[in-house]
């Protein structure tokens, strides 16, 4: 079962996982210990996956987004072309997706040449692709990290 107090600390950790338990119980109203006990049942669940720090891309020199539809033959390995997605370093996430493209890749780039030698070393090299398309990134208007928690949505989780 998964309360308002659990999704307010839900909340309170995506937006800050470094917060102390003592914080964390003075904003939803517990003890510090009883937060740490939540805290473990939600990791128990597999409800909190994992703890992360999020690095700015561009201070670290990659200028460039991109999200990269790839299509691939048909009767391919699928699970072999999922393996070698993930592998690629430059590649933050990889999505299957339903529709004309059978993949929906972002990836960080440092630059529009080091992009094209991403897609035509990397991702063109795994066996099976057929095509990509490519859009990059002019400015981006919002991003998030976290997940929306719907105050509506408590019960069983």
């Amino acid at each position: 079962m998964i309360n308002k107090k659990d999704l307010d600390i839900l909340s309170i950790l995506q937006n800050n996982s470094r917060a102390s338990n003592p914080a964390i119980g003075k904003a939803v109203g517990l003890t510090p210990s009883a937060v740490f006990e939540r805290i473990r049942k939600l990791e128990a669940k597999g409800i909190i996956q994992s703890y992360h720090t999020r690095l700015n891309p561009r201070a670290l020199g990659l200028g460039v987004l991109a999200f990269v539809f790839l299509t691939v033959e048909i009767r391919t390995d699928e699970a072999a072309i999922d393996e070698a997605l993930a592998e690629i370093d430059e590649v933050q996430e990889v999505h299957h997706i339903s529709g004309e493209d059978c993949y929906l890749l972002k990836v960080w780039a440092a630059d529009n040449d080091d992009l094209g030698r991403l897609l035509l070393e990397k991702v063109h090299s795994i066996r099976g692709v057929r095509s990509t398309r490519t859009n990059i990134v002019l400015k981006t208007v919002k991003e998030r990290a976290g997940i929306p928690l719907r105050r509506g949505a408590q019960g069983s989780v």
